[in-house]
């Protein structure tokens, strides 16, 4: 029997390497070989039996278009909606489009466990989340001369930039903490502001955009990953950190406390330079000791770990695409020998 199709639909390129785009293409790779797997940007009604929609808003036109095909005003046939943070803390409180998504879906996805909390109490049954995973890398040894801490992140409003130039800023006599920032300038005033910041702060650098391949040895490198954001769906650079061995320091909003965990030792409220500044500095006047607040968040950040972890990830995906099946288009269930 012909594999079944799944269209995964990422309005994210892989030109914009982007969280939405890395989750497009991770997932293609898990489905992989059970299913045949497409990335495209919209559906034009070609025929496959499971559509994912990465983005309730800037996918509504292929989920309104695949209930319809399907004759579904709600719950349609094979249609599963991937919820990003833009989706949950924004747009589906006042865009009629990504509300209407909500709807057409016959499952919702949300990459962290209090995202469902953000879901309209009506639509939170066909919830279910699943966190990303990364494949983990060794522990780099830290020097201890020194603290460096990375931000990863397209320089735009929901990212927050402005916290951490605030920080740098605060911290720029303290020449032993240093300060990496990764992404491009989709937002031109606020490239100028990192580019001012540089200026200002020796021990600020802002790298532009990377490779992810280099992002993540920067990642690896780094003490410390500082994540600013305002609004997060499930952040990639927090778990690809926690995979690292790197530490976070995040902003106390939903999104990081369904990644980090309700008892995390290492928020700073949301744009809050000055605690931010803070926390760096206790991470560094603590480096030496071994039973530092480092050593703590390390501890914390590895008990998560496991929820990021490529297998955790790709049986809950395949009990997605299942769910979304009809009977009839069910994989055949392999038959292998214990010595293959």
């Amino acid at each position: 029997m012909k594999r079944p199709h799944i269209l995964i639909i990422s309005p994210a390129s892989a030109d914009a390497n982007n969280g939405n785009w890395q989750t497009a293409w991770r997932w293609s790779r898990l489905l992989r070989p059970a299913f045949e797997v497409t990335i495209a940007p919209s559906w034009g009604g070609e025929p496959v039996d499971v559509m994912l929609a990465l983005h309730a808003r800037r996918s509504a036109g292929s989920i309104a278009r695949w209930a319809q095909a399907q004759g579904a005003s709600a719950a349609a046939p094979g249609l599963g909606v991937v919820l990003t943070g833009t989706d949950l803390y924004r747009d589906i409180q006042t865009d009629a489009s990504a509300q209407a998504s909500l709807a057409y879906a016959a499952q919702l996805v949300v990459l962290q466990e209090c995202a469902p909390e953000a879901l309209p109490t009506a639509v939170r049954p066909k919830a279910r989340v699943i966190y990303q995973s990364v494949t983990p890398r060794q522990t780099a040894v830290k020097p201890q001369r020194h603290l460096r801490a990375v931000m990863v992140g397209h320089l735009r409003d929901e990212k927050s930039p402005q916290t951490l130039f605030a920080a740098a800023r605060r911290l720029k006599d303290h020449t032993d903490i240093f300060i990496d920032h990764i992404g491009d300038a989709l937002d031109a005033e606020l490239g100028g502001q990192a580019q001012a910041c540089a200026a200002e702060c020796p021990h600020y650098r802002w790298l532009g955009g990377l490779s992810h391949e280099a992002t993540r040895r920067h990642i690896q490198r780094a003490h410390v990953l500082v994540h600013t954001s305002r609004m997060e769906g499930g952040a990639h650079v927090v778990m690809e950190a926690i995979a690292s061995g790197t530490p976070v320091l995040a902003s106390k909003i939903a999104g990081n406390l369904g990644m980090l965990g309700p008892d995390y030792a290492g928020y700073f409220e949301h744009g809050d330079a000055q605690g931010l500044a803070g926390l760096l500095l206790r991470l560094r006047a603590e480096q030496t000791r071994t039973d530092s607040f480092y050593s703590l968040l390390q501890a914390q950040c590895a008990r998560r770990a496991p929820l990021f972890a490529p297998a955790a990830e790709k049986a809950a995906l395949m009990k997605l695409v299942q769910a979304l099946l009809p009977p009839k288009r069910q994989p055949e269930k392999s038959h292998t020998h214990a010595c293959a």
